[in-house]
């Protein structure tokens, strides 16, 4: 046998086994959102039993009995949801949008100071939310601001390593020239910002906004904290009360149907935003 048949069975060799260990964990993925369903579809009667890896005719009744039928008179769930959604688009759009424009300054202006707040803004990355969290939520407390969502959407928009992301995407692909000649044109600067740099800044947008889209939806710690009116709370709150009760109170069935469908934006959104996702990925980290 010669080197090159040696190198080509090697080649091979090592491509199944890629294969082989990403099929093995696309498998292990589904398997999870197998149960989940199977799960969702099941009444309670059917989970405290044996459980079967089959899907039960109580699917749709527990799908009905999840969005339509509150659990309680401080539990409802589709207000839940509605809440989630709001808290989580606006935090995602906002997020991105002002760090972008922070990003956009940075790197565009040279005035004096700019390295150290550039530096500061880095720092506050090391700085962990929940420390940072507990004068907002003080201060919230001192000026009767809970129990609204806009106080869940407000702190989220500075976002130090969203700030990151969007500068080293910038740096890779926005050459200063392209500001300069807007500029002589007579662009103004949000005007130069929101017509020729955002489009050129839509893959790591979509990336950014997904991530914080998807944080807003699953936080529980902020909402926990500063939400107590039955009409404010957001769906991770409204499912850890669910889980709280008592297994003569609520069906099971219902509370697997409500994990299912508090997961279902989130995957819609990675699908609509998905291509963009993988180009921004790849296209900020070689410099063009």
């Amino acid at each position: 046998m010669n080197k090159n048949t040696a190198a080509k069975i090697k080649l091979i060799v090592e491509k199944v086994l890629a294969y082989a260990f990403l099929i093995f964990l696309t498998v292990l993925c589904l398997l999870f959102f197998y149960i989940l369903i199977a799960n969702a579809s099941k009444s309670n009667s059917e989970l405290q039993g044996v459980w079967k890896p089959t899907f039960s005719d109580s699917f749709f009744t527990n799908m009905h009995t999840a969005i339509m039928t509150p659990a309680s008179t401080y539990i409802n769930i589709p207000k839940g949801f509605i809440n989630s959604l709001f808290v989580s688009t606006f935090t995602a759009l906002l997020t991105t949008y002002f760090s972008a424009l922070t990003a956009y300054a940075v790197h565009t202006y040279r005035f004096k100071g700019r390295k150290f707040v550039a530096t500061f803004i880095l720092a506050i990355m090391m700085i962990p939310s929940q420390v940072s969290s507990v004068g907002f939520i003080s201060l919230a407390y001192k000026f009767h601001l809970t129990d609204n969502l806009w106080m869940l959407i407000i702190p989220s928009i500075a976002a130090p390593a969203t700030y990151f992301y969007m500068i080293q995407y910038l740096k890779a692909t926005l050459p200063l020239d392209l500001v300069e000649a807007s500029r002589m044109d007579g662009s103004s600067e949000f005007m130069t910002f929101n017509r020729i740099v955002l489009p050129i800044m839509k893959p790591a947008l979509s990336v950014q906004m997904i991530f914080s889209f998807v944080a807003s939806w699953n936080n529980y710690y902020m909402p926990s904290l500063l939400i107590s009116d039955p009409n404010q709370r957001t769906l991770p709150i409204m499912l850890g009360l669910l889980r709280s009760e008592t297994e003569s109170q609520v069906d099971a069935g219902q509370i697997w149907m409500v994990i299912l469908l508090s997961i279902l934006p989130v995957l819609v959104v990675y699908i609509f935003l998905s291509k963009s996702i993988i180009k921004g990925v790849t296209s900020g980290s070689v410099k063009g």
